[in-house]
């Protein structure tokens, strides 16, 4: 299987790509800058210059990107608009790196995490632009899967593979825990990516114990 993974500089982006490599799989990182991967191959490009040919011969293509500066909160949305823009068409299955803001906490599906009073507000931008992307994904045509992590998503976490899928609500373990770490998080979204169980669909992942 021929993996992409955009933005594989950044900290998650460098764990998916160790995690594909370990699997088997042959893996390109898609990087602006010198790779500091371990990934087979490298494509120096700009997300935003990436074209179709550039991404239609792989099988899949993971999207790690991630932007905090303010003025730029919107490109959650436009960068996915422009990886929907080049893979319509094709066979090329599309992985977003999500949050989890966007999850809801009502078994009606009518309140996102955002959306909860004790959410912090700091935090509440990003949440809200990266859910459009997940909107525009929602209403395109192309093979994709949006990963949400739990609520606490732990960059310096261990990795200890007691994770579980979810769907659309976010889930706590039996201790009413939200939290993952960065490792287990890329561990099972490369486990999604070798072993698919859904498609056009958002899904999440949290640690169970």
């Amino acid at each position: 299987m021929k993996v992409a993974v955009i933005a594989a500089n950044g900290k998650t982006g460098r764990l998916i790509v160790e995690e594909a490599v370990d699997k088997g799989l042959d893996v390109t990182a898609i990087v602006r800058h010198t790779n500091q991967t371990v990934a087979q191959h490298v494509l120096a490009k700009d997300l935003y210059d990436l074209t179709k040919e550039d991404i239609e011969t792989f099988d899949v293509v993971v999207d790690a990107f991630g932007v905090w500066d303010p003025e730029k909160l919107s490109e959650h949305q436009t960068s996915i608009e422009h990886l929907i823009s080049i893979l319509s068409g094709t066979e090329t299955k599309l992985y977003v790196i999500g949050g989890a803001g966007s999850l809801y906490v009502d078994d009606t599906k009518t309140t996102q995490l955002f959306e909860t009073p004790d959410f912090p507000d700091a935090y509440k931008p990003v949440a809200v632009n990266m859910s459009k992307g997940l909107d525009s994904l929602r209403k395109s045509d192309i093979h994709w899967v949006y990963v949400s992590p739990a609520a606490d998503f732990q960059a310096e976490g261990k990795k200890i593979g007691n994770y579980a899928f979810a769907g659309e609500q976010l889930m706590t373990n039996e201790k009413g825990e939200t939290f993952i770490s960065y490792a287990d998080y890329a561990a099972a979204l490369v486990e999604e990516v070798v072993h698919p169980t859904v498609d056009q669909a958002r899904i999440s992942v949290y640690t169970k114990a």
